[in-house]
């Protein structure tokens, strides 16, 4: 795979990187360049356009305000739409998930146009904060272990006919509606509620993210004792009696 190479783009670093999500493009970036692969990484902020010849885009989380202003901007630009066009793999978190939905409600009150990239709408709960650690299966079709991960949204995304949801929660709440989904998905589009960061506790997920990049079905192997030791440590964790 030296000859290969893979175009990685962080979106807005300045608005979307308030929980540590950015961790999630440091663990493409490293399983990528451990299996020889040439990777650019491109950070684009704001105020920047994005390109829309990357390979992979990862969107993080962040507070009501910088996600209002991260969709406004990226609704104008259109360069993640287009992307999406030309078959770009996205990953993203929380309050990146909810812009590449239809809509969602901005620190305003008000509802807010998203991309329309996933088949979502999320609303504002009016009961408790989605607040601790999640276990769930991942959809059958991906093939990937247990999902681990820790949540921290007011948000209730509701899932349309076109998305399917990423995960089944057996324990936390996910996407807040009450029927078990967590997160959703269609073809080369990802969405979860899941920090941790997620793809440091699930390089799984990571591996799938380049394997769809490069149309391939299987990674060469590299050593995943150190994700395995933090996924064990904080399953244990999350499953210990309170």
């Amino acid at each position: 795979m030296n000859d290969s190479s893979l175009r990685l783009v962080w979106i807005y670093p300045d608005l979307l990187s308030t929980y540590g999500d950015q961790g999630n493009a440091l663990v493409v970036e490293r399983r990528a360049r451990q299996r020889g692969l040439d990777v650019q990484r491109v950070d684009v902020r704001s105020d920047q356009p994005v390109p829309t010849s990357g390979d992979i885009y990862l969107i993080g989380g962040g507070e009501d305000r910088p996600q209002r202003l991260a969709a406004e901007r990226l609704r104008k630009d259109g360069g993640l739409s287009r992307a999406v066009s030309n078959g770009a793999i996205v990953f993203s978190v929380c309050a990146g998930y909810q812009i590449l939905g239809h809509e969602f409600i901005n620190d305003l009150g008000q509802r807010e146009q998203g991309l329309g990239l996933l088949d979502v709408i999320s609303t504002r709960g009016e009961g408790e904060r989605c607040v601790g650690d999640v276990l769930a299966d991942i959809d059958a079709p991906l093939n990937l272990p247990q999902l681990t991960g820790f949540e921290n949204h007011q948000g209730i995304t509701h899932l349309g006919p076109t998305a399917r949801p990423f995960a089944r929660t057996r324990l936390g709440k996910g996407n807040g509606t009450g029927d078990g989904t967590e997160g959703a998905y269609n073809d080369t589009v990802f969405g979860t509620y899941m920090h941790g960061p997620v793809l440091a506790r699930n390089p799984q997920i990571a591996d799938l993210l380049l394997k769809l990049a490069l149309d391939v079905n299987a990674l060469p192997p590299t050593d995943d004792r150190w994700y395995e030791a933090l996924r064990a440590e904080r399953i244990a964790s999350a499953t210990q009696p309170a």
